[in-house]
């Protein structure tokens, strides 16, 4: 029972903090009087609960019995690193073999792709400059996709549970059986879609981020649980190692946010222009140049690349075992590595300085000291360059955080996945999103915000 007290004591010093609060608690009371704001928060609310029901519906046919702890399907999802993280983005959903089991990564995957064609071939590059209509083709081209990244990833997906549980087939592994299953997962990836279209539209916006979030967060309290029990079985010093694995998580995240809303403000100045009585210009704004432009994006690029050795596990198994193993050197140093590369490269996609000078020259704008058009080009690039450099190096330090913590304080996997990576990386991105909208409401009705200065900003 000591475990489980000490679950208690902790949840009960969260609350107990958020209760006395009082800035948090005049906060929701705002947020209650205005009737817009409540009316989007509980629907957001309500289409996430969907979410989380729809994560523990399984497939037809499937026993769930067979898939619970002490099964083999359930001893690969501890000891593959891939499966475990898609087991904690779907929200427990892969490991339950539940409907929704293949989340939003088969819509995240095709929109990386569609966003890398809008780069390298000019009918999406023509898409992309059409406003919004060419947003909704582009939306549209990526649901055809997604559906065509389910109809490779659903029978995949039924394979690997057959390898690993046949007895959790009620009516065996025949094609129907595999048709229809596949069915059902691209029908349950198209309504996680359409939950985050509904959210995003109706209500507090950032639909399919929320949808993640949440599927991570749901995965905490059960590996908080086994973390504690795994301490609690080991020798003495175990509630301290405890208090030591919270304090030090809390300071990871306090590192992510500044990370995340670390920016450089490059000063513009407009000239000054008289059209009639009026006059336009003459004052000094700023370019918010992130150090983190590149976001969650160079973990994702890089662990798929870390998925490929696992494909030479019969031609080179020594190969495979080597960057196949979440604690080894080798796949945390390739890692970092791949981090660190991608960071320049989706940050030089993403950030075009030309595009950025020419626009300050189309609208009578310099930066003071520099002069307009290649100077102004050089300047940019040459910040973003230094920025981006200890950006990237900390982002690889958070990608390869929950190896760390595994390899040298004896974290379980589970809980090991919130010290960093992906997972970190989105729940602090998603989070500050959604206050920032949250904010935005409070204020346009003369509320203070959400923190004391009445404006989440970014540091610099």
């Amino acid at each position: 029972m000591n475990q489980y007290l000490v679950v208690g004591i902790v949840l009960v010093v969260i609350v107990a903090l958020l209760a006395t609060n009082k800035k948090l608690v005049e906060t929701l009371k705002n947020i209650y009087k205005i009737e817009e704001l409540r009316k989007r928060v509980l629907y957001t609310i309500g289409l996430l609960l969907v979410f989380r029901f729809g994560s523990f519906v399984v497939i037809p046919g499937i026993n769930p019995n067979a898939l619970g702890e002490g099964s083999q399907f359930a001893s690969q999802l501890e000891g593959n690193g891939l499966l475990g993280l898609l087991d904690v983005f779907s929200g427990g959903a892969f490991g339950n073999a539940s409907i929704l089991a293949l989340g939003v990564m088969p819509y995240i995957t095709a929109s990386i792709i569609i966003q890398l064609m809008g780069m390298m071939i000019p009918y999406f590059q023509k898409m992309q400059k059409e406003g919004e209509s060419g947003r909704r083709k582009m939306n549209q081209w990526t649901r055809f996709l997604t559906i065509g990244v389910l109809i490779l990833q659903g029978p995949a997906y039924i394979a690997n549970l057959y390898h690993q549980a046949p007895n959790a087939f009620v009516y065996g592994n025949t094609f129907g059986f595999v048709a229809y299953a596949t069915t059902i997962l691209i029908a349950g990836t198209m309504f996680i879609m359409w939950l985050g279209e509904k959210i995003t539209d109706k209500g507090i916006g950032n639909g399919i981020s929320l949808i993640i979030m949440i599927g991570i967060v749901a995965r905490l309290p059960h590996a908080l649980l086994a973390e504690v029990n795994a301490r609690f079985q080991t020798a003495t010093g175990s509630a301290i190692m405890l208090i030591l694995e919270l304090v030090l998580l809390f300071l990871v995240f306090m590192a992510t946010i500044a990370l995340v809303q670390a920016v450089r403000k490059v000063p513009v100045q407009y000239a000054k222009r008289i059209v009639g009585n009026k006059q336009y210009g003459g004052v000094r704004q700023y370019i918010p140049l992130k150090m983190n432009a590149a976001n969650v994006m160079p973990i994702i690029f890089a662990q798929a690349l870390m998925f490929i050795p696992a494909l030479f596990t019969n031609a080179a198994p020594g190969f495979a075992a080597a960057f196949s193993s979440m604690t080894g050197f080798w796949y945390n140093f390739t890692l970092a590595v791949l981090v660190i590369a991608f960071t320049y490269f989706y940050t030089a996609i993403i950030i075009n300085p030309q595009m950025m000078a020419d626009d300050m020259k189309r609208n009578g704008g310099f930066i003071p000291g520099v002069k307009p058009g290649k100077q102004t080009v050089n300047y940019i690039d040459t910040i973003m360059t230094r920025i981006t450099l200890p950006g990237s190096i900390f982002l690889a330090i958070v990608a390869i955080l929950p190896a760390l913590a595994m390899k040298f304080l004896g974290i379980q996997q589970a809980f090991a996945y919130f010290y960093g990576g992906t997972s970190l990386l989105i729940m602090v991105g998603v989070v500050l999103d959604t206050l920032k909208q949250i904010e935005s409401y409070l204020l346009m009705r003369h509320y203070d915000g959400l923190m004391k200065t009445g404006r989440i900003q970014g540091r610099h």
